[in-house]
């Protein structure tokens, strides 16, 4: 198949607008929480996503309610052909699992929690020592680079496979209840993320998108915020890695006008004949 089968999908100055949906997967984590009067690592932590259930179709659909399911929208313009930059944002959900017994390593000057530690262990299946959850969300906000090729071209039908780089930052809203504290419940700069990205896309009649991409990267959290009694002191801290899936429907055009490219190629041919 020769380059020039290709048709303006992803040709340079393209513009790309996404939107769907993701799962999640999270690696374990130790988070180490600090305060006024307690100092402490929970080792080895795991967590989940939240997906809205499909029963809830509506949120999905709902102009009103489609940013509670786990999002991503994004748009891309292409600096090259099949060479485009992307600035999106990812609306991941990150859970902790409440039904774990983990490591205890620190201290609790509050007497009532600290003897919920056994043994160097803490069971916070029962969440009255912890949840703790980045629910709305764990929004990462990323620029990213992708490399575009083409490997099948039909009429009204191509497919182009994907791949590149991502970085950005993760601006989460957290719902943390620690030790019977008011959650914070803002929305904050925590931290970063790294990613790198591969994936499919179809593209039909040259401008409808259907993509699914596979996001593999770090977060690191350096400054959560844990409650409202102590913003400037209160905070947790970690650091993992993810796996996340999307998939979802875009829109393709090109903002280069024909009318325009086509003048200039006149002028051009008029200018040759002249000479």
């Amino acid at each position: 198949m020769s380059v020039s089968a290709q048709r303006e999908a992803f040709k340079k100055g393209s513009v790309l607008v996404f939107w769907g949906w993701n799962r999640g997967w999270f690696g374990d984590s130790d988070i180490h929480f600090s305060g006024q009067d307690y100092n402490f690592t929970l080792q080895n932590v795991s967590a989940h996503d939240r997906p809205t259930p499909l029963k809830e179709f509506d949120h999905y659909i709902n102009p009103l309610k489609m940013s509670i399911p786990q999002v991503n929208y994004n748009i891309t313009y292409f600096i090259k052909d099949n060479l485009g930059i992307t600035l999106g944002l990812d609306h991941m959900k990150y859970v902790m699992d409440q039904d774990q017994v983990v490591d205890f390593n620190g201290n609790i000057s509050n007497p009532e929690y600290a003897a919920m530690v056994k043994n160097g262990k803490i069971d916070l299946s029962d969440a009255k020592f912890l949840k703790y959850e980045h629910t709305n969300g764990l929004n990462y906000l990323n620029v990213g680079v992708q490399q575009y090729k083409q490997i099948l071209n039909k009429k009204n039908f191509d497919v182009f496979w994907a791949y590149g780089l991502g970085a950005g930052a993760l601006i989460p809203k957290t719902d943390a209840t620690l030790m019977g504290k008011e959650e914070s419940d803002h929305f904050h700069l925590a931290g970063f993320g790294l990613d790198a990205r591969t994936g499919l896309n179809v593209v039909l009649w040259n401008h409808i998108v259907a993509k699914a991409d596979i996001k593999y990267g770090y977060i690191n959290l350096p400054s959560v915020r844990t409650t409202v009694e102590n913003v400037k002191v209160d905070k947790a801290t970690q650091d993992f890695t993810f796996c996340e899936l999307v998939f979802g429907i875009g829109y393709t055009f090109n903002t280069k006008s024909k009318n325009k490219i086509e003048l200039i190629r006149l002028n051009s041919i008029s200018k040759k004949h002249r000479i």
